[in-house]
């Protein structure tokens, strides 16, 4: 065997003779990183099987399509996600920051398959970073202890292996991929070269078995996926578990399904027993208060995936003490906001030259969604103007940025999910003709503009007030 010296970096696996500050392929500064890597023959590459093909070329015309079956995890969230459960032979990357809850999620998952799905099957379950002792503790915790989920701690991917195929599990989960190292290749665990490595071992041997894969996966400072970018390539699914700093609730997005849809997203709340499901989040969001009327505050209706959700949106406007105001707004998209702002200006005359501008979207969780532009205007002149808005009104559109609003996707669900909230008006620009009587219990007031939806609030003035000056 000849080993050789590279260099590799840790976010795109590419590979120079020679160290450089700054990767040729991806950009990223210092990542390049030293590896004894090995040389093989053609006659060793044929050995291993690397040449070999384990099925001959087909016709397209007669390939035959298969039918993804999902099988539920009976956690509701998760297979929202997932698409509706896992499927045979599916590998899973669930990657996420520390202590976010992604060994908790995948060992609740284990024990209500092993109780459900798998009754009467094996679960192995392989911990890299944590002792058996460990591992037991937080089971007992969430009182998840099912006689058929078997417990490994092991960093070695051929014992692994060996002892999956000894056991002939249903379900195998690997806390984490950046633990695991392949003996027969150089370099340390977590490194390039052994994520990639394990991770194309690991996929041989559970899609020759049919047996569905979790990999946990770390998050770096940056947000990304620890490892190279390859791992994301390699799997089936890609699912990220994220939340808000010091918040309860954990979202979980898949950003790549083979089996399903990525535009689902699952919600969690960090209990002392464990992630309890959100099965309605809209209702569970709605728990605020909503009894006085408050200058600043607007809601909508976002949608996340497949289902509505309310979104609560605060903003503030005061006076700047500073040469160059402060735009500063959380949950939401920066550059978008200042589109906002400038068409509310050149539209109202509202001047925001002389003011900070603080936006926050409530709740620790983050919406794209477009709808949410007419309730962050309407915020915002609320608290320039000092207008309380009342708290059964709600605001849904997309503003444009000649300050024209236009109508969001799905306007007739989010009008259904805001009667059953309990809101009494809508701001919406115009409907349908389908539509229009459909909503009884909700009042509809049209808005196309920023002219309209200045007129409109300022009926929600106190008579006798003058406000602040333009």
């Amino acid at each position: 065997m000849k080993l050789r010296t590279v260099y590799r970096c840790q976010q795109c696996a590419q590979t120079t003779p020679k160290w450089a500050g700054k990767c040729s392929a991806c950009g990223g500064w210092n990542t390049l990183v030293e590896e004894a890597e090995e040389v093989l023959t053609k006659a060793a590459e044929k050995a291993r099987g690397l040449t070999d093909f384990s099925e001959p070329p087909v016709k397209l015309s007669e390939a035959r399509a298969m039918k993804a079956e999902h099988v539920p995890t009976r956690i509701a969230e998760l297979d929202r996600a997932l698409g509706g459960g896992l499927v045979n032979g599916q590998v899973v990357l669930l990657a996420g920051p520390p202590g976010i809850g992604k060994s908790t999620l995948t060992l609740e998952a284990c024990s209500a398959l092993a109780s459900g799905a798998y009754a009467g099957k094996k679960v192995f379950y392989v911990s890299g970073e944590e002792s058996l002792a460990q591992v037991g503790s937080r089971a007992e915790r969430l009182g998840a202890r099912p006689d058929n989920v078997y417990l490994m701690s092991e960093t070695n991917l051929a014992r692994i292996i060996d002892e999956f195929r000894r056991l002939k599990p249903a379900l195998l989960v690997i806390d984490s991929i950046q633990t695991v190292y392949h003996p027969e290749f150089v370099g340390s665990p977590g490194s390039v070269g052994q994520i990639r490595e394990c991770a194309s071992e690991l996929l041989k041997t559970v899609k020759s078995a049919g047996v569905p894969l979790f990999l946990l996966g770390h998050v770096t400072k940056e947000g990304s996926l620890a490892g190279p970018k390859v791992l994301e390539h390699i799997v089936d699914t890609v699912l990220y578990f994220d939340a808000e700093k010091n918040n309860a609730f954990r979202v979980l997005r898949p950003h790549k399904n083979r089996f399903g849809p990525v535009d689902e997203t699952g919600i969690f709340e960090m209990t002392s027993q464990g992630l309890r499901s959100i099965d309605d989040a809209g209702l569970l969001l709605a728990e605020t208060d909503r009894e006085r009327a408050l200058c600043g505050r607007a809601f909508s209706v976002a949608f996340e995936g497949a289902r509505p959700m309310l979104a609560e949106i605060q903003a503030l406007a005061v006076k700047s003490y500073l040469p160059y105001p402060r735009r500063t707004v959380t949950g939401l998209d920066l550059n978008r906001a200042q589109m906002l702002i400038a068409a509310i200006e050149k539209n109202i005359g509202l001047r925001f030259d002389e003011m900070d501008v603080f936006a926050s979207l409530q709740g620790g969780i983050k919406f794209k969604d477009p709808a949410l532009d007419l309730a962050f205007c309407a915020a915002l002149i609320s608290s320039a103007r000092d207008i309380a808005l009342p708290p059964d009104c709600v605001f849904m559109g997309e503003v444009g940025i000649l300050a024209q609003v236009s109508s969001p996707g799905f306007l007739d669900r989010r009008l259904a999910e805001a009667e059953r909230l309990g809101f009494k008006t809508a701001f919406v620009p115009r409907l349908p003709r389908k539509d229009e009587g459909r909503f009884k219990g909700i009042q509809l007031e049209v808005v196309r503009d920023m002219d309209a939806l200045n007129a409109a609030m300022m009926k929600f003035r106190p008579a006798g007030k003058a406000g602040k000056k333009e």
